[in-house]
């Protein structure tokens, strides 16, 4: 059986009011959300929308061993003005990992391996992640079409093999600093993701 609508409830944040409408995977209990504005009404317009997976060290914790928590606070700060669009935020710690081996993976980094490597070497993926949950928390919303907000090619590949219309990829780039250079760096070399290489 796949995920299942919850709830859904008013959120006002620091980035303006949002709608957070949870859905749970009734088997594994695992619970994602989709923090929406604007979506009153079908869209008939493409719709922005940005796949975040959980990372508890960047969004909670503003860790600058990632991109994350800029990432999210960016879009929503974007989403806001823009006055639609919807963040996926995924239960996929660690790339899917979790949490546990996300942080042994960062002991491995502290020692010098990149993220690929760190993950390799603990014999798991370089990213465990799944996205077929996208499918059915936008057709819930009622969108399908979207401006995906995403560096990576992944995302778009997935979507596209869900029957999502990607119409347009919108860029982001921030959060960029000393300690994630590497990190970042990584992503674009070896996961492909579109960064320049003038951002490092």
């Amino acid at each position: 059986m796949p995920i299942e609508f919850v709830a859904t409830s008013k959120l006002p944040t620091e980035f303006g009011e949002f709608k957070i409408s949870v859905f749970q995977d009734p088997h594994t209990g695992e619970e994602h959300v989709a923090l929406h504005t604007g979506l009153e009404q079908a869209p008939t317009q493409p719709v922005l929308v940005r796949i975040h997976s959980e990372c508890l060290t960047g969004d909670a914790f503003g860790s600058l061993k990632c991109d994350c928590g800029p990432q999210l606070h960016n879009t929503m700060r974007m989403l806001s003005q823009a006055g639609q669009g919807v963040i996926l935020y995924l239960r996929q710690e660690g790339r899917g990992i979790g949490l546990t081996n996300k942080i042994r993976a960062y002991a491995l980094q502290d020692q010098g391996h990149d993220t690929v490597d760190a993950n390799l070497m603990l014999n798991l993926p370089a990213d465990a992640r799944r996205y077929d949950m996208c499918s059915i928390m936008l057709k819930h919303l009622q969108i399908g079409q979207v401006k995906l907000i995403t560096n990576n090619p992944l995302k778009i590949k997935a979507l596209q093999q869900l029957g999502i219309n990607v119409v347009d990829r919108v860029a982001l780039t921030v959060g960029l600093n000393p300690f994630n250079q590497s990190y970042l760096k990584t992503k674009h070399d070896r996961m492909n993701h579109m960064y320049q290489e003038d951002d490092f």
